[in-house]
């Protein structure tokens, strides 16, 4: 296993580089990342242009054996992963129990709860940010986990207005799971596949932005997005329209030209 490999190659250098960067008088002991990722995830990640420049700034990455208890590995002052699965949470729930002082990035109830499309906007909703630069909020949505044949149903009752963005509720990061549908009338909602979260269409000129938080570090791009809807178009299209990969890196929008309202607010948010 390719991963076994680099993870034995890193124990065995891993005491000879802190000793070498520790080994000037009063010199700061190295950051150790210990990282457990897909193989596809080492390659596109861990490259060389960001071992370097971490190693410039006192951080050292090193790989985790899978293949070995991680309360046997270490020792490690951050542990970052891009695993899942029962027995390599509670592997990770075992080995914080024993060190607490390690930081998990990051720990799987996190995890969980951003993985849910209901739960994952809830704490937007709740943060009932204020209006100085656009009022900020979330979509009215709805879950539908009953069969497909209820979802006209669920969905008169509710209220929502067409049409309607379906997502899957869970996103694993699958092919499947980052496609989008967009569904035009009440008639073509049975042809959509609980468990599912409905969200109401909200037109936004076809850009959409990723903001990107880490500490006071913020970075937002643009993507492409769906195209906005008129009040034609809804009464004379019928039926669900599939989005494969909608907003991925690919659809880079950053030449874009923007509604001259939001040009103002992005003019705002990099002020």
């Amino acid at each position: 296993m390719k991963l076994t490999d680099e993870a034995m190659r890193n124990k065995d250098s891993i005491g000879d580089q802190h000793e070498a960067d520790c080994g000037e008088a009063g010199a700061t002991p190295p950051i150790v990342v210990g990282y457990a990722l897909t193989p596809k995830k080492i390659t596109s990640f861990m490259q060389p242009k960001l071992e370097n420049l971490a190693r410039s700034k006192g951080i050292t990455f090193v790989a985790i054996d899978q293949n070995r208890p991680l309360s046997d590995q270490g020792p490690f002052d951050v542990v970052m992963h891009k695993l899942r699965g029962t027995e390599w949470y509670q592997a990770l729930e075992d080995f914080r129990q024993d060190h607490p002082e390690v930081t998990i990035l990051d720990p799987p109830e996190s995890i969980e709860h951003l993985r849910n499309r209901e739960s994952m906007l809830q704490d937007v909703d709740d943060m009932k940010l204020s209006d100085s630069c656009g009022v900020v909020g979330v979509p009215r949505q709805l879950v539908v986990t009953a069969d497909d044949s209820s979802v006209f149903d669920v969905v008169t009752k509710a209220g929502l207005n067409l049409p309607l963005v379906a997502k899957p509720l869970v996103a694993d990061g699958s092919q499947k799971f980052h496609e989008l549908s967009l569904a035009y009338d009440q008639n073509s909602l049975c042809e959509l596949e609980p468990p599912l979260v409905l969200q109401e269409f909200v037109n936004h000129g076809g850009i959409l932005f990723k903001v990107y938080v880490v500490g006071e570090a913020i970075k937002v791009v643009r993507r492409y997005s769906l195209p906005n809807v008129t009040k034609s178009e809804l009464s004379k299209i019928s039926g669900v329209f599939r989005f494969p990969r909608v907003s991925c890196a690919a659809a880079s929008a950053e030449d874009a030209d923007l509604d001259p309202e939001v040009a103002v607010l992005v003019m705002a948010w990099q002020s």
